[in-house]
């Protein structure tokens, strides 16, 4: 069903590597505004991932030259200055989609969104997102994360500690649970992985390549956050068989069941009691697992993330 379509030239933006990657295994070509020195948010094709000969980069000079299908935006920042300042009058009037990563940051309830436009779809990632948002006229729709994780990498937990996956962890500060880890990890062995991890005495970054094999020795995956969009780590762990414990946030509510696939609560204690008693005992630990790849491969296949994106292109093009 994928292939028997058009392909679309897609003109979009590396904002977030990981999730361009997986866009990019839907059936169409994406274009990448670069700019000299590939900074944040115009970086191209830059790093170790494996891009697709359908990924291509276009200067943000050339932009206005080029034919594209669809445009896609993924940050406010090409929004509200690309759109209108790079962009050519044509272009301006091509379907439009808006991927939007995060729940509201100024207000958990009665936060507008930016993208105020009957003739823009406003793609959230987790269904928690689009209901926080306030959306006003823009028509939405859900797009849940589908993942790739390497060939043959899969848990093996003989270590007896945690790992957390958070990137500028001591930076962003409670919202992504800074406080928490901190008193956590003065009562559970767990180590700290991601951008800046050392300020908090921390491992380091991880190459998005290495990270599954990386995190597959630990016992169990640990989420201190308290207010972001499900992440793409956990994604990736709960799909090469990790248990998950982490706080009854979000969309992590309605991804892990108590005893199932993991242990989530709003109690702290009762948090650092479940990854006691994982640490205690590795079979429960690996059943858990289990129950979290299956839940990952039920609702987060790549195959269904594709074929979501791909619908949508067509459909907003059509």
């Amino acid at each position: 069903m994928l292939r028997n379509c058009r392909r679309l030239r897609v003109l979009t933006w590396h904002v977030h590597g990981n999730y361009m990657y997986y866009l990019s295994q839907a059936p169409h070509d994406f274009y990448l505004v670069t700019k000299p020195g590939h900074p944040p948010g115009y970086a191209g094709k830059v790093g170790v991932l494996p891009w697709g000969k359908n990924v291509h980069e276009v200067s943000i000079e050339e932009v206005p030259s080029q034919q594209f299908d669809v445009i896609l935006y993924q940050h406010r920042a090409h929004w509200d200055r690309d759109r209108e300042q790079v962009l050519s009058a044509a272009q301006q009037r091509l379907p439009r989609v808006y991927v939007e990563h995060d729940p509201p940051q100024e207000n958990p309830f009665q936060q507008w969104h930016w993208v105020d436009d009957p003739n823009t779809l406003l793609v959230h990632v987790t269904h928690f997102n689009r209901l926080m948002w306030d959306s006003g006229v823009t028509p939405t729709r859900v797009i849940e994360h589908g993942v790739v994780v390497p060939d043959g990498v899969r848990y093996s937990g003989e270590l007896e500690r945690g790992v957390v996956v958070v990137n500028h962890l001591a930076q962003r500060g409670r919202r992504l649970g800074a406080d928490v880890f901190n008193e956590t990890r003065t009562r559970v062995p767990l180590d700290l992985v991601g951008m800046d991890a050392a300020r908090l005495a921390g491992i380091g970054e991880i190459g998005n390549l290495e990270l599954a094999a990386f995190t597959s020795r630990y016992r169990l995956f640990f989420n201190p956050i308290r207010w972001t969009s499900l992440g793409l780590a956990i994604v990736e762990a709960m799909t090469i068989g990790m248990p998950i414990v982490g706080l009854a946030t979000a969309e992590l509510a309605t991804v892990i069941r108590n005893g199932e696939n993991g242990f989530v609560h709003t109690d702290v204690d009762a948090l650092v009691d479940a990854m006691h008693a994982l640490l205690r005992d590795p079979a429960e630990a690996r059943r858990l697992g289990d129950g979290a790849r299956r839940t990952a491969l039920e609702r987060f296949h790549i195959d269904r993330f594709a074929q979501d994106w791909h619908d949508t292109l067509l459909q907003v093009t059509a």
